[in-house]
């Protein structure tokens, strides 16, 4: 399994401090990571390696956890630790803080764009969500601060063509909120995991969910409408979402993030036991009770806990990783032959 995945390069890109994440520009040309030294650096090719383009350090006081690029690829968002989530404007390789959104009590852990670049969430170590409205002035308002978990918020991400958000939490739940009647207000929790669920991953097609767990286990959830032809009973007008597969034993220890490819539908894990896994649907399970075959299984693919992997949204089988260890790598999946 080991032969499926290959690493291309490995960048000591966060030197001295944790690189905590990694988000790829829409276009898969720049790939922009973040970390414990209060900088975002953002890589490119050149040639055959790649390379520092630009280092963004003066924007935040403290950590950087997450960063996200707009669905136009013209605007990266960092959540700090500070407190704040700055915005910045791409100019070719040049990028300037225009705004910075203040509000939360405490850490902002993660900040993720709407599809159609209009919405913004943050959510805190506060057990908020905030969802703020962008105009064509590039101005940001909170419209909605939402109070559904009852624990630190780890993790934001939108639905991949709605208007749909999902977070996850300390409190061992995931929590979906959609708009309503002009305010935004939780229309779903999926409970299950046993310990803190750390992120959350859509596949392409928004049916499905991928949740990842302290506990150790990712979850798939799957999105049944009303009058659905399963005949799953869904007890509102909303749809319903039903854990339909838990991948367990295959992980050692927390499962900090998950990945779903766009492009091929593999998902991959970063875990604190410092392996990255990948997984794939077997081809002739029922779409409702899946079964996932683990693909590739790199023990160590970093010195210290894996903390992202993110899929290339253009080249299939490309993913980037980020650690403790400071360091960032690229990989090479290829599924792997069936005999």
């Amino acid at each position: 399994m080991k032969d499926s995945l290959s690493l291309l390069a490995r960048i000591p890109a966060h030197p001295d401090s944790r690189c905590w994440f990694l988000a790829w520009d829409p276009s898969g040309t720049l790939l922009a990571s973040c970390g414990g030294d209060r900088s975002i650096r953002v890589w490119g090719k050149e040639g055959s390696g790649w390379v520092c383009k630009s280092v963004l350090g003066e924007g935040h006081q403290r950590t950087i956890r997450k960063v996200a690029w707009s669905p136009c690829g013209s605007y990266l968002a960092s959540a700090s630790f500070d407190a704040t989530t700055c915005i910045w404007k791409k100019s070719q390789d040049e990028f300037e803080c225009v705004t910075t959104l203040e509000g939360h009590e405490n850490e902002v852990k993660s900040v993720s764009w709407a599809p159609s670049g209009s919405l913004l969430a943050t959510c805190s170590r506060d057990k908020s969500v905030w969802v703020w409205e962008v105009d064509e002035e590039d101005e940001y308002e909170c419209v909605s601060v939402l109070n559904a978990h009852t624990q630190d918020v780890k993790h934001v991400v939108w639905h991949p063509n709605q208007e749909l958000l999902a977070s996850a939490s300390y409190d061992d739940t995931v929590k979906l909120y959609r708009e309503e009647e002009d305010d935004w207000v939780c229309c779903a929790t999926l409970e299950g995991h046993e310990s803190t669920v750390w992120s959350l991953a859509f596949d392409q097609s928004g049916e499905r969910l991928a949740s990842c767990s302290d506990d150790k286990t990712v979850r798939i959830w799957h999105q049944y409408k009303p009058g659905n032809e399963e005949g799953m009973v869904c007890s509102s007008a909303d749809p319903s979402w039903k854990c339909i597969c838990t991948l367990s034993g295959f992980h050692t220890r927390t499962i900090y993030d998950v990945a779903w490819c766009r492009l091929t539908g593999a998902l991959a894990t970063a875990c604190g036991d410092d392996a990255i896994r990948i997984f794939e649907e077997e081809p002739l399970s029922s779409p409702q009770q899946p079964t996932f075959a683990l693909t590739a299984h790199m023990p160590r693919a970093h010195s210290q806990d894996v903390n992202c992997v993110a899929w290339n949204p253009k080249e299939p089988g490309l993913l980037a990783s980020c650690s403790d260890d400071g360091e960032l790598a690229f990989w090479k999946y290829q599924r792997p032959e069936v005999c």
